[in-house]
């Protein structure tokens, strides 16, 4: 039900701040209205705005597909109130190095739920690494694809120059296994028990 409510209010939100550009200014990501003029909130509302519908919709279709199975999760370990405070801090922890990077950079601006959603991905493979993810029509395991996606996102953070905020991608991807196992230590023990016994019992089975 909360993926479900952070979908709604993040499609909501997009689709307001795509009319209406003063708010879509005043939601984003931009260092010097934290830094000069306090508005602190910014690291957490650049979370639910996004800069056109592809964008919007990447994010909510994979959120869709993972953060139901991941607050299924916390459901069983600590209850589902527990997933909304992962997914909102996770917004505000992914977005922190890119932050402070860029404080003084009047000219930066970042937005969009993807440091948050790659917290809930990484999330799903530390409980069910041999799981299958759909990576353009072809379906890859999902640790794999955990290590590749964190060598690619790594190398294009020091590369630069394609406006995809990467550095978010894998503060949020390394926040969601350390929340995970803060969280509830045995996810290490079950992770690493699926490792080596794939068709072994899992929380998604």
């Amino acid at each position: 039900m909360i993926t479900f409510v952070l979908i709604a209010v993040t499609v909501l939100v997009s689709w307001q701040a795509f009319e209406k550009r003063r708010l879509y200014e005043r939601l984003v990501l931009w260092p010097p209205g934290v830094q000069r003029f306090r508005q602190y909130d910014r690291l957490l509302t650049h979370g639910f705005v996004h800069a056109d519908w592809m964008h919007l919709l990447f994010n909510m279709i994979t959120l869709y597909f993972f953060g139901r199975a991941v607050e299924n999760v916390f459901s069983q370990l600590v209850g589902p109130g527990m997933f909304l405070l992962f997914y909102l801090s996770a917004i505000v922890v992914a977005i922190l190095p890119s932050y402070l990077r860029h404080r003084r950079d009047s000219g930066y601006v970042s937005l969009g739920a993807s440091g948050a959603v790659s917290a809930v991905l990484f999330a799903f493979v530390l409980v069910d690494p041999w799981n299958w993810i759909i990576v353009f029509v072809i379906p890859v395991p999902a640790v794999v694809y955990a290590i590749a996606y964190v060598g690619y996102s790594y190398w294009m953070d020091k590369r630069g120059g394609d406006n995809i905020n990467h550095s978010a991608h894998l503060s949020g991807a390394i926040y969601g296994l350390l929340f995970m196992l803060l969280m509830e230590p045995r996810v290490g023990l079950l992770f690493l028990e699926r490792l080596a016994s794939p068709r072994g019992p899992g929380f998604f089975g």
